[in-house]
């Protein structure tokens, strides 16, 4: 048995079965209409270009996180204007993945789209952080 996966489902199986059944079509529709920033970050993040596969619009518990890293649990959140009205709400689930194991770093679309390669050093110093040893990079 694994204890890390105590109903053995598949590592990428991370969503609650109620909220995906809802928010299916939803993730699918955020997918396809990623933001200019969303777009420039994938281009950076695909392909385990930084040393591990991130997912796009993942369901993760009650969540649609913008991207994930399931191997390292490390989640990235790309804040257009709207999150300037929901701190609150973006601090708690934050708190909410934290319980789950999981660790979200936040940019701004304007972080993004005016410096990616800063953005791009800070996730590669975040995945590098927590790459367990045992992990060769770029695999999973």
């Amino acid at each position: 048995m694994d204890y890390d996966n105590p109903n053995n489902k598949p590592r990428w199986q991370t969503a609650n079965s109620d909220f995906y059944k809802k928010y299916k079509d939803e993730r699918k529709k955020l997918k396809n209409e990623m933001t200019k920033a969303e777009n420039m970050l994938w281009e950076k993040l695909r392909n385990k270009q930084l040393g591990v596969k991130f997912r796009r619009q993942h369901i993760i518990d009650f969540y649609i996180p913008d991207f994930v890293a399931l191997s390292i649990k490390l989640i990235i959140e790309v804040d257009g204007k709207i999150h300037l009205f929901k701190k609150a709400e973006d601090n708690e689930r934050s708190k909410r993945l934290a319980t789950i194991g999981y660790r979200v770093i936040r940019f701004t679309n304007e972080e993004i789209e005016n410096d990616i390669e800063k953005v791009v050093v800070k996730i590669k110093n975040e995945v590098d952080k927590v790459t367990p040893p045992n992990l060769p990079k770029g695999e999973e």
